[in-house]
């Protein structure tokens, strides 16, 4: 079953932004199920997380420009088949970005990745850039923006615009995220309408406290073993 495309049309934002939800089929509720168990361990919810990761590493490889590449098989015969035809780097958002760059490396070893630290003021509340490291010829082809939590969307769109400063353009950016809320995905559309998102869930909204429902919790500290699974 392909990916199902949702034009979400925010209020007074003009055009609509086009999200990619993944499939919801049964497989994946069933992946979303085990890691969303407050019950499960550290080694339990990144066995189940990496394999979200790598959906969405796919659905984003999809959308990627490929060229025409012939190679001979060891029987002499020519096989046509494909490369990708763009550049391509991987930025994560840290820490919880980091989490994707482990299934990222399994498809392609050699991806430059840069690091960007968002974190938010302790007085103003509002995203602050600490921090950005990012390869030299990052403008040249595609990115992928690793944020695994799309909530507010305050710590994305700052990202975003460390990219767009570097000169990548907007429509090479591709987004990924487990959870998405509707505000965050609104958000985005309001201010960077031409960047592609790709998420495994759009969840329902967001607590008073901009946390996601049903939610997973702190995704960081879940994967890195810096949260306490609750006992049964």
């Amino acid at each position: 079953m392909s990916a199902q495309i949702l034009p979400v049309t925010p209020l007074h934002c003009g055009p609509a932004l086009p999200v990619i939800e993944l499939a919801q089929t049964d497989r994946l509720r069933a992946l979303h199920a085990q890691m969303r168990d407050k019950r499960a361990c550290q080694s339990t919810f990144t066995f189940y997380a990496d394999q979200v990761i790598r959906l969405l590493l796919e659905q984003a490889y999809a959308l990627l420009p490929f060229s025409d590449y012939q190679v001979t098989t060891p029987l002499g015969v020519p096989y046509q088949g494909k490369r990708l035809a763009t550049g391509l780097c991987a930025v994560s958002v840290m820490r919880a970005g980091e989490s994707m760059e482990f299934e990222l490396q399994r498809i392609n070893r050699d991806i430059p990745i840069g690091k960007i630290l968002v974190q938010r003021h302790q007085q103003s509340k509002q995203p602050h850039l600490y921090y950005s490291k990012l390869p030299g010829n990052i403008a040249d082809g595609y990115v992928m923006l690793f944020e695994p939590m799309l909530a507010t969307g305050g710590s994305a769109l700052c990202a975003l615009d460390v990219l767009l400063e570097e000169g990548v353009r907007a429509d090479r950016i591709l987004l990924l995220n487990l959870l998405s809320s509707p505000a965050g995905l609104t958000r985005i559309a309001q201010q960077q309408p031409g960047v592609q998102i790709i998420t495994s869930s759009i969840e329902q909204g967001l607590t008073e406290h901009a946390y996601m429902l049903p939610g997973i919790g702190d995704f960081g500290d879940r994967y890195f073993g810096t949260w306490q699974a609750e006992a049964v």
